[in-house]
């Protein structure tokens, strides 16, 4: 049975920023609002105004400009977070290891406006993620108790070794129709991961542009496994662990996530909507090759209802 958490107000958050030598000079407002895209610098002056900006731990003075070394810090007042699913499945739990099954709707490590509603609040001082998976993706999530652990772990989850990689990642996705894959069952894409101008956030990750040296090189491999009358049900493992990497490379052939309201067809991005935004079906399926206490470990959980074969055919329905 699924447990929600309520919306609530949290705590409020403290924002810290080092001013950068390309910095220096600037007007600290104007530098917040072109750091920041979520607020003009009309915004920024009512919060200085209301006293939640700070330099070196002073008050911010209207006319202050950037400093290289300065500190400028945003005491952010309590907001109102959204509700939040609260309860996971445990996979494995060997007193220093816990690997969950993360549900949908639940973030992760605090960002996108949560700080209490994240996995990394609700599990206090139990345990910390080692790694992240995106709001609205479910499945396998290792967490560890011990630094030491967590270190090793998310080392291992970083290295990648081509076709002889040590620890395989694989996922299931809801896509929207892909010929290329219906021809031949499996389909490896190499596009890079770049970064995209976004009016809202300044930048997000997305597909890749003309120029590949730009980008993080990543690598996933496509297995159809079945055909729907609406999307391909597909297995994807990744060789790399970039940002968002699923959702662009599916994006950038052309067959995003059904539902995904950022990356859409053609490799375009949705200037209105976000990272942290809904509407998609993905899913930490399997995690093989994992190296902890001396033992190598698999780990499995069962994807959604909606991302179970129906059939053992590939054959699109009629």
């Amino acid at each position: 049975m699924s447990s929600w958490r309520p919306a609530a107000l949290n705590a409020g958050w403290t924002y810290r920023h080092r001013i950068q030598p390309s910095e220096q000079g600037q007007s600290l407002l104007v530098l917040l609002s072109s750091r920041w895209h979520h607020s003009s610098p009309s915004r920024w002056a009512e919060r200085l105004a209301a006293g939640e900006l700070f330099c070196n731990g002073t008050v911010l003075r209207s006319d202050q400009d950037a400093v290289n070394g300065d500190e400028l810090i945003w005491e952010r007042p309590p907001w109102r977070e959204p509700a939040v699913p609260d309860q996971w499945t445990v996979i494995h739990d060997d007193g220093d290891l816990l690997v969950i099954n993360k549900p949908s709707g639940l973030p992760v490590m605090p960002g996108g406006g949560f700080v209490a509603h994240t996995l990394t609040a609700l599990l206090a001082d139990e345990a910390r993620p080692v790694h992240r998976l995106g709001r609205f993706t479910s499945g396998l999530l290792l967490c560890a108790r011990s630094s030491s652990s967590r270190a090793r772990l998310s080392a291992q989850l970083r290295e990648h070794e081509g076709d002889s990689d040590a620890l395989t990642k694989e996922y299931r996705a809801l896509a929207q129709p892909n010929p290329q894959l219906h021809g031949q069952q499996q389909l490896e894409v190499t596009s890079s991961v770049m970064r995209h101008p976004h009016p809202k956030l300044g930048w997000v990750w997305g597909p890749q542009w003309d120029d590949p040296a730009q980008g993080l090189a990543a690598r996933s491999s496509l297995t159809l496994l079945e055909i729907r009358p609406e999307a391909d049900l597909l297995q994807v493992r990744i060789h790399s662990g970039r940002p968002h990497q699923i959702r662009i490379h599916l994006a950038w052939l052309d067959t995003p996530l059904l539902g995904d309201p950022l990356y859409l067809g053609e490799g375009r991005i949705n200037p209105e909507a976000t990272p942290g935004d809904g509407g998609y079906l993905l899913h930490a399926h399997r995690l093989e090759g994992v190296q902890h206490q001396g033992a190598e470990l698999a780990f499995t959980a069962e994807p959604p209802r909606l991302l179970q074969a129906r059939t053992n055919s590939i054959k699109r329905e009629k």
